[in-house]
């Protein structure tokens, strides 16, 4: 076999995975929904790209008590679900600010899945962000689009989470999610945008003689990877965004 259907297999597999994955956390979810209810979509569209990583830290860090649990709360203090659930209020705070990555992240998932496919079912929206007359390469002027939506979706997410949070009107709340999450959100892309590089010019280009195209599932399988750089590029600044209190602890 050669290296090509190694890797087209592996996609398909990591793929399979990462779907699974978010349909175990959802269907969980519906049982034992999020106190955060943005969380809901957050864990789902974290476990596209981190697969079994992400499906351990739900169930390590981020399950919310069942229903019941929460209807029961005024009148059993014994229980160990209940117990359990508190042991989830009080994460470490590098959980936290994992958590936080992650929210950061989900916006950047979303946004980065709707652009490429966007860009690749209407060549022309790539043009209007500069394929061809500012870029030769269309992946840049993909780039900046991804940027675009990532940044609208991210923003949206943090607000959903701000405004409850800090009891904010609807107009400081939008201003306090640009600044939580903008310095957040870049840091990820950075981290995308580097690895998706690597990939498209060096592993696919040259190594493997061919090119790197959004609708193949090798494609995705380098996006997932990227989500993972992207996590890694932006925990530090999370990590900064909440110690300095900028960006609300999860």
């Amino acid at each position: 076999m050669t290296a090509l259907a190694w890797l087209h297999t592996a996609a398909l597999l990591s793929i399979a995975i990462g779907l699974a994955s978010a349909l175990v956390i959802s269907v969980d979810e519906l049982h034992r929904p999020q106190p955060m209810w943005i969380m809901n979509v957050v864990w789902p569209l974290t476990a596209l790209f981190g697969t079994v990583l992400t499906l351990w830290a739900y169930f390590s860090y981020g399950r919310a008590a069942p229903k019941h649990h929460s209807m029961n709360h005024e009148t059993s203090g014994n229980d160990s679900g209940h117990h359990h659930a508190h042991e989830h209020d009080r994460p470490s705070f590098p959980v936290k600010v994992g958590k936080g990555a992650m929210h950061c992240g989900s916006g950047c998932t979303l946004g980065d899945i709707l652009a490429e496919w966007l860009a690749f079912l209407v060549p022309v929206v790539a043009v209007w962000f500069g394929w061809r007359w500012l870029f030769e390469t269309k992946m840049f002027a993909v780039w900046i689009l991804d940027y675009v939506f990532a940044f609208a979706l991210g923003i949206l997410f943090q607000y959903f989470t701000i405004k409850p949070m800090r009891d904010l009107s609807a107009g400081r709340a939008l201003v306090e999610a640009v600044k939580a999450d903008a310095a957040s959100l870049t840091a990820w892309q950075i981290g995308m945008y580097g690895f998706m590089a690597l990939a498209h010019f060096y592993i696919f280009r040259h190594l493997l003689h061919t090119e790197l195209a959004v609708n193949s599932v090798e494609f995705w399988l380098m996006m997932q990877i990227a989500m993972l750089c992207g996590f890694a590029t932006s925990y530090p600044v999370n990590w900064w965004l909440i110690r300095r209190g900028v960006k609300e602890a999860m």
